[in-house]
């Protein structure tokens, strides 16, 4: 499930019975969590990176009427507003640095490949993965810069679910003491499913963040391979590097949603976890975290509180103007309360990215519309066997059930159970009623 800028928490089913609810609240493994631990960095008034950005923008907007410094200052400001969307979760802000960044190309005599550059990562972060992907193929006529082009072009066609391209990106740059090339070679290594080689490279990537002692290379990295240790059921060591990600940065929104993932899906305490939660969404006020919050509801068995989470979701997307940017989230909900809108948000979702998981969503979509055949011929087509994201599993499991293949969706079953600590507790409960 994990993705370079996007969020790991998937939508659970919400709509179970309290009998359901009940079995499948564990007892809790051994703690690994301890408030203690983490409690310094819940503080809203502990909010360092914050309070730099907002006095680098006060510092470049002054700036930026000078007019020898004006493309310098555009591109200052652009990549400020950058920053500020991944601390406050504003999409405005993301608008604000495309504007800036398309007015520096304009005006740019030279360097052009870089502010292409700059503008193809701003529209990654929108899901404009082809209008990304144009800007790339120009950046790229230039001689300047061109490894960095195919890094972004990798990213991209991973993406677009150019596979193909992927790799002979990954080949063109081929470089195992380059931090850029193994983050990417480990990315590469978790879509085939070899998860311990993906753990293997970030960790060689992590060395060389550390003997650099770059902040951010460091946090970045923290972050992400500790994802991958859950993944792995390492939890003491993912719980580690979140904690090693919020001592380096202590409002790091990201390290504090793991954490409160690890105390609800390991340690079965989804009050603790809306604790943490309700800290992080006084200044990161992205919509997922309503989805996170709407799941502990449900565990709780509280279903009035897990339909206004949900319901809070789909305001909060609305009115944060986000684009395509939370499509299969909405795609996800929308399956069981609107299918007819899921099926036409999936094929655009298709449109847009042609890639298994995808394809997985509009195979559940076709299903919830009673299309079970095609639903099937979706996920033969273009899911079956090209990914191991436990969410295109169970989905592939529930077409096959439907169409009566039990030899097909009763391995994939105990596939996913495997995978509990990542789909969490509720999704679990749901894959052992099969």
């Amino acid at each position: 499930m994990k993705k370079y800028s996007k969020l790991l928490f998937g939508i659970a089913c919400l709509t179970m019975s309290l009998l359901l609810l009940q079995s499948c609240k564990q007892e809790s493994n051994t703690a690994i969590a301890k408030a203690e631990d983490y409690n310094q960095y819940l503080s809203t008034q502990n909010l360092p990176t914050q309070h730099t950005i907002d006095e680098e923008l006060r510092f470049w907007n002054d700036r930026l009427g000078a007019d020898s410094t004006e493309i310098v200052a555009m591109n200052k400001l652009a990549g400020i507003y950058t920053q500020r969307f991944g601390m406050t979760g504003d999409a405005a802000d993301l608008y604000a640095a495309e504007t800036l960044m398309q007015h520096t190309l304009e005006k740019a005599a030279r360097s052009k490949e870089a502010y292409l550059q700059s503008l193809a990562r701003n529209y990654i972060s929108q899901h404009r993965f082809k209008e990304a992907k144009k800007l790339l193929d120009s950046a790229a006529t230039y001689p300047d810069g061109t490894r960095t082009t195919t890094l972004m072009m990798f990213d991209v066609n991973m993406e677009l679910g150019n596979y193909e391209q992927a790799y002979q990106n990954l080949q063109d740059v081929k470089n195992n003491s380059d931090f850029d090339y193994l983050i990417r070679l480990s990315k590469w290594s978790d879509h085939k499913g070899d998860l311990d080689a993906a753990i293997r490279y970030m960790e060689q990537a992590k060395q060389l963040a550390e003997n650099s002692d770059n902040r951010g290379l460091k946090i970045w990295t923290y972050t992400n391979i500790a994802d991958y240790y859950g993944h792995a059921g390492r939890l003491q060591d993912s719980y580690a590097h979140y904690l090693k990600a919020l001592q380096l940065q202590p409002d790091n929104a990201y390290a504090k949603k793991g954490v409160a993932w690890l105390v609800y899906s390991s340690e079965r305490n989804p009050s603790e976890a809306h604790r943490i939660l309700d800290s992080v969404l006084q200044y990161h006020r992205i919509p997922d975290y309503y989805l996170l919050k709407s799941e502990l509801a449900a565990y709780d068995g509280d279903s009035d509180a897990a339909e206004r989470y949900q319901q809070a979701f789909l305001d909060a997307v609305e009115k944060g103007n986000y684009g395509a940017m939370y499509n299969t989230y909405l795609i996800e909900s929308y399956l069981e309360t609107n299918p007819d809108k899921a099926l036409a948000l999936a094929k655009k979702e298709v449109a847009n990215r042609a890639t298994p998981e995808t394809y997985q969503l509009l195979a559940m979509a076709e299903l919830q519309n009673g299309n079970k055949e095609q639903a099937l011929q979706i996920i033969n087509d273009h899911v079956a066997g090209k990914t191991e994201e436990p969410m295109a599993l169970y989905y592939s499991a529930k077409v096959y059930k439907a169409n009566g293949l039990s030899e097909k969706w009763k391995p994939l079953q105990e596939e996913l159970l495997t995978a509990s600590y990542e789909l969490g507790p509720m999704m679990t409960a749901e894959i052992e009623k099969m």
